[in-house]
């Protein structure tokens, strides 16, 4: 890791170095680190060990067996009473580990591309970091990693050889964003979509807007910046820093923008995209309307570096499931759309109006919805739950099972909806379901699980698997 050296190191994060073995005095000046982890059981021969205090689990138990494997150094909050090598000294290891983010971050040439908003940033991602792979050597944001925690490892995950880092940016409180553009210091900036999410700390759609928005706080000079044109949040940026923003959409006013479009329900969709007067068919694998936004988006941003529409084309198609986003599963049973990974209304509705729209071969074939809780959406919350059952059964499915505490909303409001056509369940918790999932379904059903991430409907995936 380029001049990530322990003396480096310290000065990056403001700490005190101790060295306590002779050899040390040469090290800590030459020898740079190879990564940097805060889970002691991946540090290896050459790596940096920051030691944090979790609320079951205190790193700073583990300095010992870094130091046996082979660890360069430990940054940590409390001395070890015996130290087996060099450690440094910090007042707050998270803190740190952003500090020493953003110093590795200025010492690469790599060029860093920061996505976020409200809906799609982590199949944004996909799609842009599979286009460009077409022509570059690229890095991108794995799992959830796209806080406070998980983006600056990814930064410290990039190595020299890498030319592109498509980064994911996640918040859900003001000045998080700030925070992380300062340590990515993106080149480009991506905003999917303002939607509802995070309205319990943010208030409304404008403060989101207002708090997504502090992504442009530490872009380089000249950045490129991108933004769904269909929203009409984002529509009201303007000039930022000297930097007129590209708008993608669904309509010709916007910059780049796709016609002729054809869903093919879970195999995916075609469109035609246009990017200036140059035109081109392309295959999107992953089912949903709500894809083509974000082939849109790999589009724009694959134009931006440079790529022919054959590579983006090519990189578009290219484009695989992430689990628990859209990701179809065909088990001995049903066919499973798994999108347990998180929800707010935006991203239910489009997840139901897959389900809905999906042709099948099998006229007999059920759609079934298992929806759960939808977190952090503030005062409106019951409202929001209540509109979303309203609208999963106006989508003319065969079941709607609701479950959690504020999906009783939910239920209600399905229920409030006159329809002999779709039957309604509703469970307080995932146990309830468990006990009567088996009389509920069918053989072949086509059944989609989506909720916030904190009701944990992986389980439920995992039981009908």
């Amino acid at each position: 890791m380029k001049n990530m050296t322990l003396k480096k190191i310290a000065e990056a994060v403001n700490g005190v170095l101790y060295t306590e073995m002779l050899s040390d005095q040469f090290t800590i000046d030459t020898v740079e680190a190879k990564g940097v982890f805060l889970d002691s059981r991946k540090v290896g021969k050459g790596d940096i060990f920051i030691a944090t205090r979790g609320e079951h689990v205190d790193g700073h138990s583990f300095i010992d067996s870094v130091f046996d494997a082979g660890a360069l150094g430990v940054i940590c909050e409390q001395a070890p009473k015996r130290s087996k090598g060099s450690y440094i000294v910090v007042a707050d290891s998270f803190r740190a580990l952003r500090m020493l983010a953003e110093y590795y971050r200025t010492q690469l040439q790599v060029k860093v591309i920061g996505i976020t908003g409200s809906v799609g940033k982590t199949s944004t991602k996909e799609f842009v970091a599979s286009v460009l792979s077409q022509k570059f050597r690229v890095l991108k944001t794995e799992g959830n990693y796209n806080n406070e925690i998980g983006l600056p490892l990814t930064v410290l995950r990039i190595q020299a050889d890498c030319e592109i880092a498509v980064l994911e940016m996640g918040i859900s409180n003001f000045g998080e964003m700030h925070r992380l553009s300062q340590i990515a210091k993106p080149d480009v900036c991506l905003i999917t979509n303002i939607g509802q999410c995070h309205l319990e700390n943010l208030g409304t759609r404008d403060g989101i807007l207002q708090a997504k928005s502090e992504i442009f706080d530490f872009m380089q000079e000249g950045a490129g910046i991108f933004l769904n044109g269909d929203d009409d949040k984002l529509t009201t940026v303007q000039e930022v820093k000297g930097s007129t923003p590209v708008f993608f959409g669904s309509g010709n006013q916007n910059a780049i923008y796709a016609d002729h479009y054809e869903n093919r329900g879970l195999n995916g969709s075609r469109a035609q995209i246009h990017i200036d007067d140059v035109v081109f068919p392309v295959e999107i694998p992953l089912p949903g309307e709500h894809m083509l936004y974000d082939a849109l988006a790999a589009a724009a941003v694959g134009a931006f570096f440079g790529l022919t529409p054959t590579q983006i084309q090519e990189g578009i198609q290219a484009v695989e499931a992430v689990d628990g986003r859209s990701h179809v599963m065909h088990t001995s049973h049903y066919t499973l759309i798994d999108d347990c990974y998180n929800a707010n209304p935006v991203s239910v509705k489009a997840a139901l109006d897959l389900l809905s729209m999906t042709n099948n071969s099998d006229k007999n074939t059920r759609k079934v919805a298992i929806l759960g809780d939808m977190f952090e959406l503030g005062a409106e919350e019951e409202a929001l739950h209540r509109e979303v059952g309203v609208y999963a059964v106006q989508k003319g499915l065969d079941v709607v099972i609701c479950v959690g505490k504020l999906c009783k909303n939910m239920f209600d409001g399905a229920q409030s909806v006159s329809c002999v056509y779709t039957t309604c369940y509703y469970f307080v918790d995932k146990e309830a379901l468990f006990f009567e999932i088996g009389k509920i379904l069918q053989n072949g059903d086509l059944v989609l699980v989506k909720a916030s991430h904190g009701m944990h409907f992986e389980e439920i995936i995992k039981q009908l698997s």
